[in-house]
């Protein structure tokens, strides 16, 4: 058994190839959802929703969102109307006291679906009006994940990383904003002061969390700061690691990213944009696997590689690397 810690692209990609050496029926996914917004009242989770499309063979892999070949009528016609009414588009975040009213599992991160700032395919919409529909019948987002992966004929097992809300809000020069208006809408632009995940001192570790986090983990090429540090801020999340083998897979290559904003986003924070960062914000990594290209010196066992991933190939190939770096720790 092994689970897998997943985020924005990184770690996706890496799964893609990953079922030529680990069993998928023995491979458990926990997926960040402090990312996820509720747009227009429907339940958006992207991290876990790009690991369903991946796995259940229908992502779109040129944008690593949303469904291949959908169509975005709703999505136009929204934008349309708002332009002949004379509203205003970009992200409209709902007043303070409509986030903590209604839903509980879409507190403080509450948009208008008015001009939504985030195109949305129709046939991903249905899988978010099935989620939230789910969700208002009563059942946990962790019941609700299971459905889908199940609709999608996912062979691994998917959970969210919780069923209480955790929203990642980016504190910057230009103000707070949530994670989806800095990255989709403000394009990464804006200065990174500090990143806070609200709602995690309240949130709490699943019993099946819980359980994948007995088996070891491995942490994928993703974001440490908004991919992974979500989960790390759910109270027994770290311990939960510290206590099982755990391989991370570098985002670096020395200070130089893959993709995304993780090096603005961890200098934010006060970490170094860098392999070596990487290593101080995972304390509790026993081995790392690193680009061949990587010469950063950690004081744990190393496998080297060649860390892109372009396809399900070069997947299999960082996968192998990830077991041998099992195989020193455990």
């Amino acid at each position: 058994m092994v689970t897998f810690l997943a985020g924005g692209t990184g770690t996706p990609k890496l799964l893609a190839g990953a079922g030529e050496v680990f069993d998928p029926a023995e491979t458990t996914v926990v997926a960040n959802t402090g990312d996820d917004v509720e747009l227009g009242g429907h339940l958006v989770c992207p991290d876990v929703d790009t690991v369903l499309f991946s796995e259940g063979g229908v992502l779109d892999t040129d944008r690593w969102w949303g469904i291949a070949g959908d169509t975005t009528e709703t999505d136009d016609e929204l934008h349309r109307l708002a332009d002949a009414a004379g509203l205003d588009a970009g992200p409209r975040y709902l007043p303070d006291h409509a986030q903590t009213t209604g839903r509980d599992i879409a507190r403080w991160r509450r948009f208008s679906g008015v001009a939504e700032f985030m195109e949305i395919g129709d046939r991903d919409r249905a899988v978010h009006i099935t989620r939230t529909s789910l969700l208002d019948e009563g059942h946990t987002l962790t019941e609700v994940t299971r459905t889908l992966a199940d609709a999608f004929g996912l062979d691994v097992s998917l959970l969210p990383m919780s069923d209480d809300p955790v929203a990642t809000l980016v504190h910057t020069d230009e103000g707070t904003m949530h994670f989806q208006e800095y990255w989709v809408h403000r394009r990464a632009k804006p200065l990174v002061r500090d990143v806070e995940f609200r709602g995690a001192d309240d949130a709490h570790l699943t019993d099946a969390v819980a359980d994948a986090l007995s088996d070891p983990v491995v942490v994928g090429p993703s974001n440490p700061v908004t991919s992974i540090g979500p989960m790390l801020a759910l109270d027994g999340f770290a311990d939960a690691l510290e206590a099982t083998p755990v391989v991370a897979v570098s985002p670096f290559v020395e200070d130089t990213v893959f993709s995304g904003p993780a090096a603005d986003l961890m200098r934010g924070v006060g970490y170094e944009a860098s392999t070596a960062g990487v290593a101080d914000a995972y304390p509790f990594a026993d081995a790392f696997v690193l680009d061949d290209a990587d010469g950063t010196d950690l004081d744990c066992p190393v496998v080297r590689t060649d860390t892109r991933i372009d396809g399900p190939d070069d997947a299999a190939r960082v996968a192998r690397a990830v077991e041998a770096a099992l195989a020193e720790v455990t």
